[in-house]
């Protein structure tokens, strides 16, 4: 069988915080012929174990290489690199999918409220642009 992982799956597995969850979940990922994670998917899969787990960035890093080692898992590799470099730099997971991503789908500049991010991906020689406006920035 080939499966679409929802990000509640991935965590369970990841987590082991409910260890009947964690075997079904682990169980299902394992008997997959293919396993397709979205980038969508490892965003919250970044963002809940940051926010609401309280790992750090090497350790969400560390969680999400598990998950893109598995020889049955199908993902956007380059955009998944993509977000870990931005999260190993000091940013969000999130934002480097969206710059990848974006630049894929031809955008030339990153442009953003959010100043670390723009920082983040010029220091990695892409092409980024601070949107300033009334209010500050936006994280």
């Amino acid at each position: 069988m080939k499966i679409t992982a929802d990000t509640n799956l991935l965590l369970r597995a990841a987590l082991g915080d409910d260890a009947a969850q964690q075997r079904a979940a682990l169980d299902v990922l394992r008997a997959a012929e293919t396993v397709a994670i979205g980038a969508q998917s490892l965003a919250e899969f970044a963002w809940v174990l940051q926010r609401g787990y309280r790992l750090s960035r090497g350790e969400t890093a560390a969680a999400i290489r598990k998950l893109f080692d598995l020889a049955n898992v199908a993902l956007d590799r380059p955009a998944v690199e993509a977000g870990l470099a931005m999260l190993e730099a000091g940013g969000d997971f999130a934002d480097g999918i969206v710059a990848h991503q974006g630049q894929w789908l031809g955008g030339e500049v990153f442009a953003s409220f959010d100043r670390k991010a723009v920082e983040l991906l010029r220091r990695q020689g892409q092409p980024a642009m601070l949107v300033e406006g009334e209010g500050g920035a936006a994280g």
